[in-house]
């Protein structure tokens, strides 16, 4: 990604959509631009025209924290506009090389066996780790047939963000479609500002915006946002609707990563339907169990744990 442009893009449309009212300015006349002029911003942060300039332009390298929160405070950014703020700032002085997380492939990392103990342990819900790129490392039993549309083409490589805007079968899965979707660009793009130099996100944003109008449109949009807890809809082809709080975690022992649990208010109808979903993922397992064991149940089939 190139780190400049970037600057410069997030900048310019945090920029274009404060308008001079909502920043306690006068609004004037003949006006050439959305939102507000550089020197409004310039004046709103405590710093020259000249030099708020340059740091539009994509030089960031050398700003201070102090410059930074001016900057925020004067574009109104939020938390998540903030950390990718000081992210960007980070790439630009590329002391990003200590502090990022480790590029990860999808393809070669394993969960170490105690986090899949952890992800197993949970029974009530989905639970399942990602990476920024939105690709699914680990998955507890739940989790996979939950998932099941995203695994059911191979294309999708189980990745989150191409099941969005590459499958059609998303638009039945999320019925909030436009809202899944904004925020898996907000990942990608969050992610992008955190590890810069991940060769395998920048191949899916290239993928992604040359398949997808819809991701191209909100990929140059620059929206960040943290996405750690909330309320989701779904409809699942086997069990139907469902609305599903969860909450993201982020991993201290693998930087980089989500953990992310799925659960159903108590004594709702939603928790009925993940109850069933978990009641005919067992009844499979037990059915697969006896197959492969040319007809003798093999322990712990039939409940699907073990």
């Amino acid at each position: 990604m190139d780190n400049q442009a970037e600057v410069r893009d997030f900048l310019t449309s945090r920029r274009a959509r404060i308008s001079p009212e909502r920043a306690g300015l006068p609004a004037g006349s003949r006006r050439r631009v959305p939102g507000l002029r550089r020197s409004e911003v310039a004046a709103l942060a405590d710093m020259s025209v000249e030099y708020y300039a340059k740091l539009e332009r994509g030089s960031l390298a050398g700003a201070s924290p102090a410059v930074l929160d001016a900057v925020a405070r004067a574009l109104q950014l939020d938390d998540a506009e903030r950390a990718h703020l000081r992210n960007l700032a980070q790439a630009a002085d590329g002391s990003d090389a200590l502090t990022r997380p480790r590029r990860r492939s999808s393809r070669s990392w394993t969960p170490h066996r105690s986090l899949q103990w952890v992800l197993d342990a949970v029974t009530a819900g989905p639970a399942f780790v990602r990476n920024g790129r939105m690709d699914i490392l680990a998955a507890n039993r739940l989790a996979r047939p939950f998932y099941a549309d995203v695994h059911a083409r191979p294309e999708n490589h189980g990745n989150l963000a191409r099941f969005n805007f590459l499958d059609p079968a998303s638009r039945r899965f999320y019925p909030d479609w436009d809202q899944a979707a904004d925020m898996a660009v907000a990942i990608l793009r969050t992610e992008a500002g955190r590890n810069p130099h991940d060769k395998d996100l920048h191949d899916l944003v290239g993928e992604l915006c040359t398949r997808s109008d819809e991701f191209r449109t909100r990929w140059g949009a620059h929206n960040v946002r943290h996405h750690g807890t909330g309320t989701k809809r779904f409809h699942h082809r086997a069990v139907g609707d469902l609305i599903l709080a969860y909450e993201g975690l982020e991993m201290a022992a693998e930087p980089g990563l989500t953990l992310t649990v799925y659960t159903a208010e108590p004594g709702s109808a939603s928790e009925e339907r993940l109850r069933l979903l978990a009641s005919l993922t067992a009844t499979e397992d037990a059915g697969l169990a006896v197959e492969h064991g040319a007809g003798r149940p093999v322990s712990g089939g039939g409940t699907g744990r073990g």
